[in-house]
């Protein structure tokens, strides 16, 4: 597997991660092996992460000082992150925020909880496209496992192709599962970065009524 390579320098790569292609490596070789091995480098660092089943945009630092520096802005959120996901259910809500201590589940789930000691803090809003399709730009203020797949579903919107949090006999039946990593924007070392990348597979992701929303949200930064 060749990956799209979206922005290379000195400090980091910027890829885009294919949906169903594992982070870390497991009984085949994941995003960070195919990465480190395709550039010809030694080693890559991994800032973040991206389920298997979501697609889109992953940092990966070029040393441990900058993986370091890098790991430091997402844990003090000064590096906002912006994602689509798509569900066949409407929300209780059409916009607003998402916020409460996530428990686990069982098989390893996660559910949503009324407490609010350590909460995880999810903001959307979110348009209707084609028959029953809503559309969520969603910007995590927290960084936890499940998080927006969990915040979707707690609206009553479960993530399209999500085997884990939709029904899973409707689930199988999609190309995919609809979460996609959007956009990134931060400031590194006096350096302003920003980038939005479309997802590039899903025929739901690649509707016209979907490309035209895009357009929209070309700046998701100005949506919130």
């Amino acid at each position: 597997m060749t990956l799209d390579i979206i922005f290379d320098n000195s400090d980091f790569v910027l890829l885009y991660k294919p949906e169903g292609l594992n982070f870390h490596s497991e009984e085949e070789a994941g995003l960070v092996v195919l990465a480190t091995e395709q550039l010809g480098l030694k080693q890559l660092f991994s800032v973040h992460r991206l389920d298997k089943m979501t697609s889109g945009l992953i940092l990966l630092a070029k040393s441990a000082t900058i993986a370091n520096e890098l790991s430091k802005l997402f844990e003090s959120r000064l590096i906002e992150k912006y994602y689509l996901a798509l569900s066949m259910r409407k929300p209780k809500k059409k916009q607003g925020w998402v916020k409460g201590d996530m428990g686990s589940a069982r098989r390893g789930s996660y559910m949503l909880l009324k407490s609010m000691d350590n909460p995880t803090i999810t903001q959307f809003k979110s348009v209707a496209l084609r028959m029953h399709e809503r559309l969520f730009l969603v910007k995590p203020h927290t960084g936890k496992t499940h998080q927006i797949r969990v915040a979707l579903k707690s609206l009553g919107s479960p993530i399209a192709g999500d085997t884990r949090y939709a029904n899973s006999d409707e689930a199988k039946q999609e190309e995919r599962g609809y979460l996609h990593a959007y956009a990134l924007r931060f400031e590194l070392q006096g350096k302003d970065y920003s980038f939005v990348q479309a997802p590039k597979s899903g025929e739901r992701f690649l509707s016209q009524e979907m490309l035209a929303q895009l357009d929209v949200w070309k700046s998701p930064w100005e949506q919130f």
